[in-house]
């Protein structure tokens, strides 16, 4: 299956709080997207893998995505090396997006940051043919993706872009409440965490609303780009009038 846009995420749920209303916003506009969470997130305080992969995959359902795999890395320990670029190169491959999607460069956990690097490197690496990988026992061609991105989550970063999702704002919104285990549930009787707060919650609105502000819209979602970024029609651009 080839697809348009493949996101990663070092967790599930890293990408319905960064860029679900992107995503949902492309799938309707007629592009294939698909999500692959690094890690099941099994040391969150909250939950258990079980858990958050059925909640990964109900998120993906209201996204709207044409696959979602999860590449069982160890949490909180996998590294960026040999083989674990590998097991990215053999995904990165196996859909042959444009464009790629990845964690900030630098965030409140540490996984985010390690999965920004290990993807910058693998999405490079796996346009050159002489790294030989295999899917289902069969030899796999070279694929780079045009564009590496990166979105916005915990911490604040100025954005080189920003994406209108105004009319998707509602979908982000559902598919992080797919996550049930993970976010605001005053009924439940699990640790609190930073994210379990109201105040996270009603954060992945507000904050929607301050980037959309920024380009006179009501909602967006930030990227940063790993490259230059070009148009090929100037009208293209848009701004605040």
């Amino acid at each position: 299956m080839k697809l348009d846009i493949l996101a990663f995420g070092a967790h599930p749920d890293d990408v319905e709080l960064s860029c679900s209303g992107t995503l949902a916003k492309q799938t309707e506009l007629g592009y294939s997207c698909g999500v692959v969470d690094l890690t099941q997130g099994e040391l969150g305080t909250r939950g258990t893998p079980e858990i958050r992969l059925a909640e990964a995959a109900e998120a993906g359902r209201i996204m709207g995505l044409k696959v979602r795999e999860n590449l069982a890395f160890r949490d909180g320990f996998f590294t960026n090396d040999e083989e674990h670029r590998l097991a990215v190169i053999q995904q990165i491959r196996r859909f042959r997006p444009e464009i790629v999607i990845a964690n900030a460069p630098t965030d409140r956990h540490p996984d985010h940051g390690r999965g920004s690097f290990l993807l910058k490197e693998a999405s490079f690496l796996s346009g050159l043919r002489k790294i030989e990988t295999e899917w289902e026992g069969e030899a796999q061609e070279p694929w780079r993706p045009q564009m590496l991105l990166y979105y916005i989550q915990f911490q604040n970063i100025e954005p080189d872009f920003i994406i209108d999702i105004g009319e998707h704002i509602h979908t982000k919104v559902e598919s992080i409440k797919a996550y049930k285990s993970q976010f605001f549930d005053p009924s439940s009787a699990e640790p609190k965490t930073v994210i379990s707060s109201k105040n996270f919650m009603d954060s992945v609105t507000y904050r929607a609303q301050d980037l959309g502000r920024l380009i006179g819209v009501e909602y967006g979602e930030g990227f940063i780009a790993a490259q230059d970024l070009g148009l090929d029609d100037l009208m293209q651009l848009k701004g605040v009038r």
